[in-house]
């Protein structure tokens, strides 16, 4: 019997936060990790997600936004939810529609702060940096039509100390990622159903 709950991963580089999740899930009863979608065909999340037996589509980011390759791939595999880990395109409109209320994305710093277009990777951490901000973190947030702008869920922070270079406050971000992004998926999904 198929989980009534099916996650469909969209990532565009490592692919750590993805790998997590979908270890996270890999024994639960009603919740399965689907498909792993990338618009990178040389994204390291590709051959994580095959590793574990999740299948993969790769799509190019003009049908992505212009068609319905990308939206009719998640029908045929009866997606219910979509996680965008380390995700670089913006969600299309068709996207938004199909999947109302059930699209998260994980951004890594403390929205609205650094948020926005352009606003990702060693970007964001470059300018909590040079802002000399004295805390970042991690937002989970529903997606939206705008950038980074949706509902948030969850967020969690930690100090950056005067020293900190952009790379050790990516570091300290990418902890609290893995540590919340699986168990907060799962619990938005629980209480959303």
């Amino acid at each position: 019997m198929e989980s009534p709950i099916r996650i469909a991963i969209f990532a565009s580089g490592s692919g750590t936060n993805a790998e997590l999740i979908i270890q996270h899930f890999q024994r639960h009863p009603n919740i399965k990790v689907a498909l792993l979608l990338s618009n990178n065909p040389t994204a390291k999340a590709l051959a994580r997600a095959t590793q574990f037996g999740i299948e993969t589509h790769v799509f190019n980011k003009s049908l992505f936004h212009d068609g319905d390759d990308v939206l009719d791939e998640l029908k045929t595999r009866k997606i219910t939810h979509i996680i965008l880990a380390g995700f670089l395109l913006k969600a299309p409109l068709n996207l938004i529609q199909a999947f109302p209320k059930r699209i998260v994305n994980i951004h890594p710093a403390l929205l609205p702060k650094f948020g926005g277009k352009g606003m990702y990777g060693m970007k964001v951490h470059e300018a909590v940096k040079a802002a000399n901000e004295k805390e970042t973190g991690i937002t989970i947030h529903e997606v939206s039509e705008q950038y980074d702008e949706g509902k948030i869920i969850f967020q969690e922070s930690c100090e950056v100390v005067p020293t900190d270079t952009p790379e050790q406050i990516a570091n300290k971000v990418q902890q609290l990622e893995h540590q919340h992004f699986p168990k907060v998926i799962e619990n938005w999904i629980t209480n959303n159903y």
